[in-house]
């Protein structure tokens, strides 16, 4: 279990995502390749254009596959996704499940997250229903998760003192927070902009 500060708020525990991470680090490496080369050997007819693409799809692959992270504090279920960060009342959950993506449901609507998943073959045959498990490090590790937010979840709500789907669940101040993701915004629109431009040049 992590010992962190993030925003001056403990961490709980943080999970580590079930896949896309070497593809991200494959597609980022190529990317930055291509970007140098494309520099290198600019002066002997090396098509801009290449280079843009190469840009925006290193900054993409960032933005969507390594930078969602999905952590827990002592009342919040965080996931940094690539637009947005958003803060979820534990207390607040009212369904969650993981499938091919880690899905909850609060304040009335549904929150995504990529970093925890199944595979489609697993989300088929997994019989095992939500929290029947005690989490333990040898179980499969979206089991692992899905059973330790459960725990979370549970123990917020018995701290708030409501019911899942109840009316003083759904009356809990501050139930979700959104804050947006300039920075990799801000790049993909950068890059974005390179690559009209090389493609106009």
């Amino acid at each position: 279990m992590a010992r962190l500060q993030d925003d001056h708020t403990t961490v709980v525990e943080r999970f580590h995502a079930t896949s896309g991470r070497v593809t991200g680090w494959m597609t980022v490496a190529v990317a930055a390749v291509v970007v140098m080369a494309g520099l290198a050997y600019l002066d002997d007819g090396f098509p801009t254009w290449v280079i843009g693409a190469a840009l925006l799809v290193g900054v993409l692959a960032w933005a969507a596959m390594l930078r969602p992270a999905l952590w827990a504090t002592g009342d919040h279920l965080v996931m940094r996704n690539l637009a947005e960060t958003v803060h979820i009342r534990l207390a607040a959950v009212e369904e969650m499940a993981v499938r091919q993506v880690l899905a909850v449901r609060a304040a009335d609507r549904r929150w995504v997250s990529t970093v925890v998943g199944r595979s489609w073959r697993k989300t088929i045959t997994s019989r095992q229903a939500p929290g029947e498990a005690t989490p333990h490090q040898d179980m499969p590790y979206a089991d692992f998760v899905e059973n330790r937010l459960y725990d979370l979840v549970d123990s917020a709500r018995t701290a708030a003192g409501v019911r899942p789907g109840s009316p003083d669940q759904l009356a809990l101040p501050d139930a979700v927070r959104r804050e947006p993701a300039w920075l990799p915004l801000g790049l993909i629109a950068a890059a974005a902009v390179v690559l009209v431009v090389t493609l106009l040049v």
